[in-house]
């Protein structure tokens, strides 16, 4: 380890054991993201080891770049037992934003920096996966494409499409990949000019700057605008060891909620993809599946996670919103925070967590404060879960977000912003879930999806809006050059009207009645908590003349 005195103020190193002592690291200095992962290390939970590049670098990142190089990798090197760009055992990185306040996928990631054709041999080597390296290189071109060299990302989304012929990404083998990847090298020199960077620390150095960078991106500045945050907060970036998800039939990829965020039920909330990496299920571009699949195909894992959920409430006293991998049957946490619910969820969350003992009632009172009887239930099919007569069923999704909701299709943030100003209700639809929607997500009462999952950072943001969100709609195609949909057979034209079941994951061609639908249980409870703890010396006026 290099001499503690030498140790720079705002890097950070989160590693098991040999670890320099840091100058009093907060969410301030290191990030929500990455002060959380440092707490999970020090509970004992899986964390693959972590260089921090501290909030302080965010107005200036190209003062980070000396003490990163110099102290930073070398000390995540010896953590790991792997170095940068090395043939033989080479040490591949992911890059991660985090900023001290959650937003979700509005900053960028890059995963398996440190991978090019020199460190591909050495890769194959440790791992004995041709599949997964191969996989791993040309998911490292495109999202290097994306991010830092400011290629659209629809440049190697086509290439995928026209290679796999309707055919799951997921079944490619290795050879089909290794071409894959030969072709996206191609088409990033073709258009950017330069070929794909070899040098390891350039791709590094890359990747933070890309990183950093995406703190200004117009959809970061959108989401701070609609929540009130301080653009001076900046961003931390985590450069952390990869595990991979991708590796074959016992890896997958998984986002899940140590309850469940719609309703507040205690029970994890899991969405998991096979032989999968962590954008997959997150960016809003890939369906996913439940915790069976996880329990499924790495059984141990799936009981550890179990485990996990547990300790992180434990810990954090609150309901937490995770990410994790599974490589080789094995399980790494990779991200928690607190988790974004509905206001009944919320209630129930705060009560149940008081009822367990895990806070106190002054706190399940702070976080229930703002919630009268009306925020307590859920929107619902007015005529006995029958929709009207007009409305017929066209289509079904997994349900995001609970709630029903009618209103105009819309098919992107132009139009929805003409629409609603004109008193319009609206319902978003879109091929992905993704966060780049964000603008045209706070216009809108519904969002409808093609693919996506529950767990999708656009979903999350979906439910902390309010909004009823359904994903992962198999039969629904949309003609953007048209403007129209089609759920199965039935063409339907953006202005029709639509309807989103957030209950049953069904959509309705047309309006449907809703009623609101009150929860007495929970509202009996939150009463119970509000009287007990109200002040007691109004209604005893012994007290004063004692």
């Amino acid at each position: 380890m290099n001499s503690v005195s030498l140790w720079p103020k705002h890097l950070y190193l989160i590693a098991e054991g040999n670890t320099p002592p840091h100058h009093k690291p907060n969410r301030e200095t290191m990030g929500s993201k990455a002060y959380n992962l440092l707490r999970m290390t020090g509970i004992g939970l899986p964390v693959p080891p972590a260089l921090v590049i501290g909030t302080h670098y965010a107005k200036s990142p190209e003062e980070c770049m000396l003490p990163v190089f110099t102290i930073g990798l070398p000390a995540l090197q010896e953590a790991t037992g792997r170095v940068l760009g090395d043939v033989r055992r080479p040490l591949i990185v992911s890059v991660r934003s985090g900023a001290p306040v959650s937003m979700p996928g509005m900053m960028e990631t890059l995963l398996n920096i440190g991978l090019c054709d020199q460190t591909l041999p050495g890769l194959l080597r440790q791992t004995g996966n041709p599949r997964l390296v191969w996989d791993a290189y040309r998911r490292l071109i495109a999202s290097y494409g994306e991010v830092v060299a400011g290629l659209p990302g629809s440049l190697f989304e086509d290439e995928i499409e026209r290679l796999t012929q309707g055919r799951d990404e997921r079944q490619l083998d290795f050879a089909e990949l290794r071409s894959l990847t030969r072709q996206f090298l191609a088409l990033y020199q073709l258009h950017t000019g330069q070929p794909f960077p070899q040098d390891a620390n350039a791709q590094l150095s890359g990747a933070i700057r890309g990183v950093f960078m995406s703190w200004h991106a117009e959809k970061a500045q959108a989401y701070r605008e609609i929540n009130q945050i301080d653009a001076a907060v900046g961003t931390a970036v985590t450069i952390q060891s990869m595990v991979f998800g991708n590796s074959g039939g016992h890896s997958g990829a998984g986002v899940g909620f140590t309850r469940n965020p719609t309703t507040g039920e205690r029970q994890p909330w899991v969405d998991f993809l096979a032989n999968a990496q962590g954008e997959d299920v997150v960016s809003g571009r890939r369906n996913a599946h439940g915790h069976e699949a996880l329990a499924s195909v790495a059984p141990d894992a799936w009981s550890k996670l179990q485990d996990a959920v547990q300790t992180l409430e434990r810990e954090f006293s609150d309901m937490q919103d995770f990410e994790f991998t599974v490589q080789d049957g094995v399980l790494h946490m990779l991200q928690t925070r607190s988790g974004k619910r509905t206001p009944l969820a919320a209630a129930r969350i705060a009560l149940d967590l008081l009822d367990e003992g895990l806070i106190d009632a002054a706190t399940a009172l702070e976080r229930t404060k703002d919630f009268s009887e009306e925020d307590l239930g859920t929107v619902q099919l007015a005529s006995q879960g029958e929709p009207d007569a007009q409305a017929s069923p066209v289509g079904r999704a997994m349900s995001a977000c609970s709630g029903v909701v009618s209103g105009e299709i819309v098919l992107d943030s132009a139009r929805a912003a003409v629409r609603a100003a004109e008193g319009a209700s609206l319902v978003l639809v879109r091929q992905d879930a993704e966060t780049s929607d964000i603008a045209a997500l706070e216009f809108a009462a519904g969002l409808l999806t093609g693919r996506g999952a529950r767990t999708s950072h656009a979903a999350v943001v979906a439910r902390q809006l309010g909004k009823v969100c359904l994903v992962g709609c198999e039969t629904l195609r949309i003609d953007l050059s048209a403007r129209t949909i089609r759920l199965g057979d039935l063409l339907l034209k953006e202005g029709d009207v639509i309807s989103l079941d957030g209950n049953e994951g069904i959509v309705y061609a047309g309006e449907v009645a809703a009623v609101f639908v009150p929860d007495a249980a929970m509202a009996d409870r939150l009463r119970a908590l509000r009287e007990a703890q109200a002040p007691a010396h109004h209604h005893h006026p012994k007290h004063s003349t004692s």
